[in-house]
């Protein structure tokens, strides 16, 4: 038995279900990966007699959440291999249409699905050319608004507390971007918003408001099945970036600055999603890619407050601020086709 599903605009078929994904049927029968788990299959035997070479390291410090990753290039990049400190593998082909994944005894699947839908579906974008940033996006006025920043900044948390006030998500910690015609899509990724439980007790008063991800963590999730949030299930334009600033104490936060062109690119570099993996050739396009991104987005800083209970008026800023830009936007362009 295999199961169907669209995330990130590929379509997986998995021979496990994956329960933060929803099922889909499509009249398509081209799969665009296949993902594994369980026993070693052949594919993957085969790739892995090839010679290995480590490409990238990523270490993490003692205590940290995420565990150290070691990226490793099968052969002339037939394949790649994802080797986690706590003992979690990936192999995928080199052009990312096959994934087995495998988890050390008493893991459960869940755990090895959470790394699936994160880094490892981040890497089979990459090797897809697919730019990504390390964002989360929201529906408004029919175009995809992206808050983007460094782990811990809040992107999560503004979009969960902006879902709550009935917007819907279009993806959540990994943006990926698709360029038709001059113009950036933002492509829906899956109905979850992941929070910390700080994040939960500051969006709706209790901790253990929502479900855990899974028994033994302490993340939980906000579903975006309808109640009380919504999942926006279709590309949107990508008009405005919100680059998260570290948080202040400052009276005038929460605020949003002008930023320059060169600053805006200078911070997108260091923000895409799983750029650590990304070789030289890999670097220098994506590079041009969001060149052309700040030419046509408007690239913001977003200055939140320190102050948890400031989320209101962080909300109120953003959608004060995106609307006088899609405002503008709009006035520009009915001026330009006149």
């Amino acid at each position: 038995m295999s199961y169907s599903y669209l995330v990130y605009g590929l379509k997986v078929e998995s021979s496990s279900r994956i329960e933060a994904l929803q099922s889909t049927l499509s009249d398509s029968p081209e799969i665009d990966l296949y993902f594994e788990d369980g026993p070693e299959p052949e594919w993957a035997s085969t790739l892995l007699t090839l010679p290995v070479e480590i490409v990238r390291r990523r270490m993490e410090p003692v205590g940290a959440a995420d565990p150290s990753v070691l990226l490793k290039r099968l052969g002339e990049e037939q394949g790649f291999e994802l080797c986690y400190s706590d003992g979690v593998r990936f192999v995928t082909d080199g052009n990312a249409t096959r994934v087995w994944g495998s988890r050390p005894p008493g893991m459960a699947s869940e755990e090895l699905m959470l790394y699936l839908l994160g880094p490892v579906m981040g890497f089979v974008l990459r090797r897809r050319k697919i730019p990504c940033l390390h964002a989360s996006a929201i529906e408004f006025q029919d175009h995809a608004i992206c808050l983007c920043g460094e782990a811990g900044f809040g992107k999560s948390t503004t979009a969960a507390a902006l879902a709550l006030r009935g917007l819907g998500v279009i993806a959540e910690d990994i943006v990926a971007l698709e360029e038709v015609h001059g113009v950036f899509l933002a492509v829906p990724g899956y109905p979850r918003v992941c929070l910390w439980p700080e994040s939960v007790q500051m969006l709706l008063g209790r901790e253990d408001a929502l479900p855990l991800i899974m028994q033994g963590w302490e993340k939980r999730y906000l579903t975006l099945e309808g109640q009380p949030a919504r999942f926006a299930a279709r590309k949107a334009p990508a008009s405005i970036v919100y680059l998260i600033a570290p948080r202040t104490r400052e009276g005038t936060a929460p605020r949003i600055e002008n930023i320059s062109g060169r600053e805006a690119v200078l911070e997108l570099v260091r923000n895409t999603y799983m750029n650590w993996a990304l070789g030289r050739e890999q670097r220098a396009a994506e590079f041009d890619t969001l060149c052309r991104l700040v030419e046509r987005v408007e690239v913001r800083r977003l200055v939140p407050h320190a102050e948890p209970g400031k989320i209101r008026e962080l909300c109120d800023v953003i959608l004060a601020d995106a609307e006088a830009v899609l405002s503008r936007q709009k006035s520009s362009s009915a001026s330009m086709h006149r």
